[in-house]
């Protein structure tokens, strides 16, 4: 059998894909990380279908539950909170897998940045202001970052940065970016996007309205992205419209 990872979306459970849908609908036993996502996803589920919260368990319990199902010739289901290309330990399980002999495939799913985009209604990429986007966390209490990828080395391309795990470091982060973005730079934190308890922050770097601030007000420790970036200007400065769609090029 096949052990299929799923990447659940940001959390509601009506951006899955099609595929994710039917997936869980015909699986006997389906792995979740219930931190992340909201409850009614596993209304995808059939009645009956063994469900197991992975939150508290580690790597290799985890792949134990794999292994063993899809050695009982169960149809298993590993969903991921976003997209499993993302910070979803996919590569340590997939390997432990492999060592086993137990196939595998991935499902992709919305990711969470992309979430969080669509519901403070903002293009992460404005013409002659930001054309790249850096996904990236930051270390704290997880594994360690490479030394060739600090904050720092993103930040002074001027790119629009999307962190993940960092909300609980937001004041230390604000500091280091305020060198290379300045304290006006816009700041949008997005906490649980598209989940019944979204929520929106927005601020800046630095200067009057810190994000620090409001995120530590609303007291935020997880499942929340940071982006940073002149795109998320309501009017980013020296802005033009797209080439791509510009009458001149289409004459």
């Amino acid at each position: 059998m096949t052990v299929h990872f799923v990447g659940a979306g940001p959390g509601a459970s009506d951006l899955l894909t099609l595929r994710a849908a039917r997936l869980l609908a015909a699986a006997d036993v389906v792995l979740f990380p219930g931190t992340y996502l909201d409850a009614a996803v596993l209304d995808h589920c059939r009645p009956g279908a063994r469900l197991v919260d992975t939150q508290r368990l580690d790597l290799d319990r985890i792949t134990a539950v794999l292994v063993a199902a899809a050695r009982d010739g169960l149809d298993v289901v590993r969903l991921t909170s976003g997209d499993p290309s993302l910070y979803s330990a996919l590569h340590e399980q997939a390997r432990r897998l492999g060592a086993a002999g137990v196939a595998w495939d991935v499902t992709p799913g919305v990711p969470a940045y992309a979430a969080a985009a669509a519901l403070v209604g903002t293009e992460l990429t404005v013409p002659r202001v930001a054309q790249t986007v850096v996904l990236t966390r930051t270390h704290a209490r997880s594994t360690a970052m490479p030394e060739r990828e600090s904050l720092a080395a993103y930040a002074v391309t001027g790119a629009t940065l999307v962190l993940h795990l960092a909300i609980t470091r937001t004041r230390e982060l604000m500091a280091e970016l305020a060198e290379h973005y300045g304290t006006g730079c816009p700041v949008v934190v997005v906490h649980r996007a598209s989940q019944p308890d979204e929520l929106v922050l927005r601020g800046t770097v630095g200067g009057p309205d810190p994000i620090a601030d409001r995120v530590e007000a609303a007291g935020l420790r997880q499942a929340a992205l940071v982006l940073v970036g002149p795109a998320l200007a309501a009017r980013p400065e020296g802005a033009c419209e797209s080439h791509l769609y510009s009458a001149e090029r289409n004459r």
